[in-house]
C-alpha cells in the first residue's frame, strides 16, 4: 500500500540546489533510510517531510492526503532528533506526555500513555527521574517515546545515534528497529552510518549531491550496486584497473595475470581499461572450481583486527587486501611469501571506463 509518496521534490536556498527531483513512495510499515556523506540532501528532505522545510517543486502525499504545503504541527509525524532535545526542567514522564497535553487529551489517558511508552523503552522505573540524570541512550529512548506517544502516522529520525559510543549505538538500533517492528510504525531514518542503514532497513535510499543515486533493499544496494558512488560508498573495495582483453567474454588483464567477470562487457571496446571493484570479504586464499579466478600475489601486510585478520597483497605495482575470519587455528601467510588468491567471476563489479 503507498503510504508516503514524494513526488519531484526539489529544495533550492538561493543558488544552491539541496534536493533534486526526489522521487520515492514509500509502503504502510515500512523502514526506509536516506543514506549519504553530509551536504548530500537526506536531512532536508526528511525536514519537508516533517513541515520543517517546504519544497521548492514537487508534492508530498502522505495516507492519502497532500500535506505539501500543510504546517508541521498538523501532519501528525513524529520527529527524533540527534541533540535528543529533550526538556530540561521536566521529568522523563512529563517530557514523554508533552505532545499529549499540548493536543489538551484527558489526564486519564496522558498517564496511561506515558506508561505505555515506558514499558515499550523498558524504562519503567525512570519516569520520576530529569534528563541530566541519564544516560545518553537513556535520554535517545526517551526521545523516541516521545515522538512515538502521539502515535503518528510517520516516525522521522535524524541521525539519533550518532552522538552515542559504539556500544551504545548497536544496542539502540536494534531497539529501534524491535519498536518499528512491534507498532508497525512507517519509518524514515536519515544516517550517514553504512552499517546502521544496512541493518535496520527495509529499503536504503543513497544520496550524492542532492540526487537519488540507488534506492534498494540492503542486499541490493551493498551486492549489486548501480553507480561507482554506491560502490565505494557502501562496504569496502578493492578497485583494479584491468584492460580489457575480450569484451565479449569479459576477459580482462590485470598487471599481465588475466581474470574474468561474470558477464560480457557492454559498452567496451578491447584495449579499454576499466576500474574493477571487489570486494575483500569476497577473496580467499582457498581455491576450488574452474569458475573461480585466480591472481598470484604477495604478501605485504597482516593485521590482526580481532574476529578478522586482514591480509594485504601485492601484484606489481596494484594493491589489494581481504578478510579471513579469526579463529586459533588459523594459519597466516608470512609476510613476503607468494600467495595465490581465488575470487568468484560475480564478484567483479565494472565501475567506470577509461579510453587510452
Amino acid at each position: 500500500m503507498n503510504f508516503l509518496t514524494l513526488t519531484n521534490i526539489s529544495k533550492t536556498f538561493g543558488n544552491t540546489v539541496a534536493v533534486k527531483d526526489f522521487n520515492i513512495v514509500v509502503e504502510k510499515g515500512e523502514f526506509v533510510s536516506f543514506l549519504g556523506p553530509s551536504g548530500c540532501g537526506k536531512t532536508t528532505t526528511l525536514r519537508m517531510i516533517a513541515g520543517f522545510e517546504l519544497p521548492t517543486t514537487g508534492q508530498i502525499v502522505l495516507d492519502g492526503e497532500d500535506i505539501t504545503f500543510t504546517p508541521p504541527n498538523r501532519r501528525n509525524v513524529g520527529m527524533v532528533f540527534q541533540s535528543y532535545a529533550l526538556f530540561p526542567n521536566l521529568t522523563v514522564a512529563q517530557n514523554i506526555g508533552f505532545g499529549l497535553r499540548v493536543r489538551k487529551m484527558p489526564v486519564q489517558e496522558i498517564d496511561q500513555r506515558v506508561k505505555e511508552m515506558l514499558s515499550l523503552i523498558h524504562l519503567q522505573q525512570f519516569g520520576h527521574r530529569y534528563p541530566y540524570q541519564l544516560s545518553g541512550g537513556q535520554q535517545q529512548r526517551v526521545a523516541l517515546a516521545r515522538a512515538l506517544a502521539i502515535r503518528p502516522r510517520v516516525l522521522l529520525l535524524d541521525e539519533p545515534l550518532s552522538a552515542l559510543d559504539a556500544k551504545i549505538r548497536v544496542e539502540l538500533r536494534s531497539e529501534i528497529r524491535r519498536i518499528q517492528q512491534q507498532l508497525g510504525i512507517t519509518t524514515i531514518y536519515v544516517t550517514h552510518d553504512q552499517e546502521e542503514a544496512l541493518s535496520l532497513s527495509d529499503r536504503v535510499v543513497v544520496m550524492k549531491d542532492g540526487l537519488i543515486e540507488q534506492i534498494g533493499t540492503p542486499f541490493e544496494i551493498y551486492n549489486f550496486p548501480q553507480t561507482p558512488f554506491v560502490a565505494s560508498f557502501v562496504g569496502t573495495l578493492n578497485v583494479l584497473r584491468a584492460k580489457v582483453l575480450d569484451a565479449d567474454k569479459g576477459l580482462l588483464s590485470l598487471e599481465g595475470q588475466t581474470f574474468y567477470s561474470s558477464e560480457p562487457l557492454k559498452q567496451v571496446r578491447n584495449g579499454d581499461v576499466v576500474s574493477v571493484a571487489v570486494r575483500p570479504e569476497i577473496i580467499t586464499l582457498v581455491g576450488g572450481g574452474a569458475e573461480l579466478n585466480q591472481l598470484n600475489c604477495r604478501v605485504e601486510t597482516v593485521t590482526f583486527l580481532g574476529s578478522i585478520v586482514r591480509i594485504q597483497v601485492r601484484i606489481a605495482e596494484t594493491m589489494l587486501f581481504f578478510d579471513t575470519f579469526n579463529n586459533p587455528h588459523l594459519v597466516l601467510p608470512q609476510v613476503g611469501a607468494p600467495v595465490t588468491i581465488y575470487f568468484p567471476r560475480e564478484a567483479c563489479l565494472i565501475l567506470e571506463l577509461t579510453r587510452e
